[in-house]
């Protein structure tokens, strides 16, 4: 077993571990959360025995073999191929020493040596590496490509390649997920569930921890606390513990209520729609684990679109590609107000093309794309994290907006940025707080669709959980590209498949297409998007506007008639009131009047919902 035993260790004047103490046993899978800054990278520093405690001592035994994802790695010339198989130093020793007897002549060593290359698995070591970088997304043009040719992301990728072909008792991996897509993440998964190595993971994304880990450590006030289950599990347990505590009690109810609101906003839309029951599931989930959320720094919303174009954007017969070459051919969609759309697809298939072209920096190669007088996009991709002026600070940023100084400071703080941060150059900036900058910037431009492509990367929890919030309350139209299954799940209503050199609609949910095979997720698409069935004249189109426009009507009521509902029970949970029979009594009419309300409202929504789906509006 591992044992760390306890651990004291600071930074400057700030205590990190104070006698942290924690075992994990033999061949079990743990996941470490904790808020950024916690310690949770440094936790795996002192397991590797790079970086020493001040006090206490790490146990492990001398005969594990340890294998780690590295996030820094210098540009190496050699082929992505060979730089994953020298993830096995064993082998590489057995191979050198091969060569050099078979240089030397040294027939009666080769013998010995043949038989360890055969221990060490060297016969299929090839495509054992192969299958690993096939797996992560790799074609087989990649593997002669020098590791150093590869962009950052996807040398990251080589990294976690090469640590899991590293042969471990103990695997340690620092948020695999980032840089990874959906489908290189399922098969992530799939490849951990049947890893026999002891392992623990620092990870951010729930559906991922979910399926992966059986226990949870969770990192927080300088110690680590174990807790049996998955993520999901945690969530509850440490929720029930907060709710326990006085003190966190009246933030969890504010939270609750504002989870609340999203749930009878969204409880409106409960059509046959699956993607729509799927989220509604997730939402009504929500307020077991308030509590866990009231603790979150982050408090933000996107700024709301003041006029909305319908359609706000449209491919007509658009081929998008680079250099000449198409990616997509023959591409016609719409994009509405309030479309809600996660886009799936392989690596490779052309959803940045898709959404790099919705967004207006890249041009189709033929065809047009048309957008509406009031489409201001919000988007947001990796590489603009990288062109973020590092000399910069947030606080310039939101001068440069026009925002006052109490306003930048106020504004910032929802977005996490408190202290010296929001002074400090970006240049000094994690990952994560330059993807939570860039969103900041987006948010308060009134955009009237938001085009984001892995926006989570870099992205604890608890803020993961404020976009998802926040994407909720959003008015304008939103295109999704996320490895994150339970972002998707909570925030788009339709999906798209890019696949095959098209954009197609999947018909099902994101649970039914996570769960077919590799293969079949490339041609699972159905019902083509083309003019007659997302086109501005089509029958089905023309019939759905005046209903769509009454449900819109419907929804902005059921959101005043639910606020009211909320305000009136915050003034019914003032005990000073009820010792005031007359005023007391007044308030239960009043919450019941709005509740009736709520309740008309979603049913006239859902009869509208119902002939939508006779007529078979897109």
């Amino acid at each position: 077993m591992l044992q760390l035993i306890d651990l004291t260790l600071h930074r400057g004047d700030r205590v990190l571990f104070e006698r942290l103490n924690l075992t994990i046993h033999a061949g079990h899978k743990v996941g470490v959360v904790g808020r950024n800054g916690v310690g949770k990278t440094t936790l795996f520093e002192l397991i590797r025995r790079r970086l020493l405690p001040e006090e206490g001592e790490v146990v492990r035994p001398a005969s594990w073999r340890l294998a780690g994802l590295e996030q820094n790695v210098a540009p190496s010339p050699r082929s992505a191929l060979d730089f994953v198989l020298d993830g096995d130093a064993r082998l590489r020793e057995v191979e050198a020493a091969i060569a050099e007897a078979e240089h030397s002549g040294n027939d009666e060593a080769l013998g010995a040596l043949y038989s360890a290359l055969e221990d060490v698995g060297g016969y299929d070591a090839h495509a054992r590496a192969g299958e690993i970088l096939g797996g992560l997304g790799f074609g087989k043009d990649d593997f002669d490509k020098a590791h150093r040719a590869f962009s950052g992301g996807w040398r990251i990728r080589l990294n976690l390649a090469r640590a899991l072909m590293a042969p471990a008792d103990l695997l340690l991996l620092d948020e695999p997920t980032n840089h990874l897509d959906l489908e290189a993440t399922l098969w992530l998964e799939t490849w951990l569930r049947k890893c026999r190595a002891t392992l623990a993971m620092i990870a951010h994304d729930r559906d991922f921890l979910d399926k992966t880990v059986q226990e949870i450590v969770h990192l927080r006030d300088g110690r680590a606390d174990l807790y049996t289950g998955n993520y999901s599990g945690f969530e509850r347990q440490r929720a029930l513990a907060l709710t326990r505590q006085e003190a966190v009690y009246k933030k969890q109810q504010l939270r609750v209520e504002e989870i609340r609101r999203f749930v009878d906003r969204f409880r409106a839309k409960a059509s046959k729609a699956k993607q729509v029951q799927s989220r509604l599931k997730a939402l009504d989930r929500m307020d077991l684990v308030a509590p866990l959320h009231a603790e979150s720094p982050y408090r933000f919303e996107f700024t709301q679109p003041r006029k909305i174009s319908n359609p706000i954007l449209q491919l007509d017969g658009a081929s998008l590609g680079y250099d000449g070459k198409a990616v997509l051919e023959d591409t016609t969609l719409r994009v509405y107000p309030n479309d809600r759309i996660g886009v799936l697809g392989a690596n490779g298939a052309g959803k940045t093309t898709l959404l790099r072209c919705l967004a207006g920096e890249l041009e189709p190669l033929q065809g047009a794309l048309t957008r509406g007088r009031h489409s201001a996009v919000g988007y947001f991709a990796q590489h603009q994290l990288e062109s973020l002026d590092l000399n910069r600070t947030p606080l310039d940023h939101m001068d440069e907006r026009g925002f006052g100084s109490q306003e930048a400071l106020d504004y910032l703080g929802g977005w996490g940025f408190g202290g010296d941060d929001v002074r400090r150059r970006a240049r000094t900036f994690s990952g994560g707080e330059k993807a939570r900058l860039v969103l900041a910037i987006i948010a308060c431009q009134e955009p009237a669709v938001l085009v984001l492509d892995e926006p989570t990367n870099h992205l604890d929890l608890d803020m993961r959980e404020a976009l998802a919030l926040a994407l909720q309350q959003y008015q304008g139209a939103l295109l999704l590209v996320s490895h994150d299954r339970h972002l998707l799940r909570r925030c788009v209503d339709l999906l798209w498949l890019v696949a095959a050199g098209s954009v197609q609609r999947f018909s099902d949910d994101l649970d039914a297409y996570t769960a077919l095979p590799a293969a079949s997720r490339a041609v699972a698409g159905q019902s083509r998007l083309s003019r007659e069935g997302r086109g501005r004249g089509s029958p089905q189109r023309r019939s759905a506007r005046p209903l769509q426009r009454k449900q819109r009507v419907l929804e902005t009521q059921i959101d005043a008639h639910s606020k009211r509902v909320a305000e009136l029970e915050r003034r019914l949970a003032d005990t000073s009131v009820h010792g005031q029979a007359n005023q007391l009594a007044s308030l239960v009419r009043e919450r019941e009047q709005a509740a009736q309300a709520v309740q008309r409202s979603e049913q006239a929504w859902l009869a509208l919902q119902e002939e939508l789906d006779r007529i078979g509006a897109p």
